[in-house]
């Protein structure tokens, strides 16, 4: 598979899938946690990406035997560290990102495990610097929004303390 670089990601819209494999390989989230299926497309400022783990019965996101919809937020942050290992376009360990929030999240439904099919998991940059980034997210399922939000992510969070007055 080619190397996918920072500088191409500027340049156009990737159509190359990714794999599970891929994304486990470059994402700290392993194991059952790695929910997403595949990279769709990529460009430097937005990320859509595929899952179907949402109605795995051993989801490590359920409770009380259902996943609710307020677990897509997860599902979207996952993406977002894939668009960052997209970006950084190396094979080096892959870099801990932290959510530091979530603003104006709208649920359109109760739950995701009792949808068939594929999730369809987007996320665009909006703004952001080297280590501080805001992300615009949703969540859909053929072709309905599902969950809809906007999540502020520190890359260092050791640099917001030397930021500091």
């Amino acid at each position: 598979m080619p190397r996918l670089l920072a500088s191409d990601a500027a340049a156009r819209r990737h159509s190359t899938v990714l794999d599970h494999a891929w994304i486990a390989a470059h994402i700290p989230h392993q194991g059952s946690m790695c929910l997403l299926d595949a990279v769709g497309d990529w460009s430097a400022e937005a990320i859509t990406c595929t899952a179907s783990s949402h109605i795995d019965p051993a989801n490590p996101l359920r409770a009380n035997h259902r996943l609710g919809a307020a677990n897509g937020i997860e599902y979207a942050a996952q993406a977002m560290a894939i668009h960052g290992a997209l970006l950084a376009g190396n094979d080096d360990q892959p870099r801990q990102g932290y959510l530091t929030s979530v603003r104006g999240v709208t649920l359109h439904v109760a739950r995701l495990d009792d949808l068939p099919g594929e999730l369809l998991v987007r996320a665009e940059r909006l703004s952001g610097d080297a280590n501080n980034i805001l992300y615009q997210f949703s969540v859909s399922h053929d072709g309905r929004c599902l969950l809809e939000g906007r999540a502020a992510v520190v890359l260092d969070a050791s640099a917001i303390s030397k930021e500091q007055p």
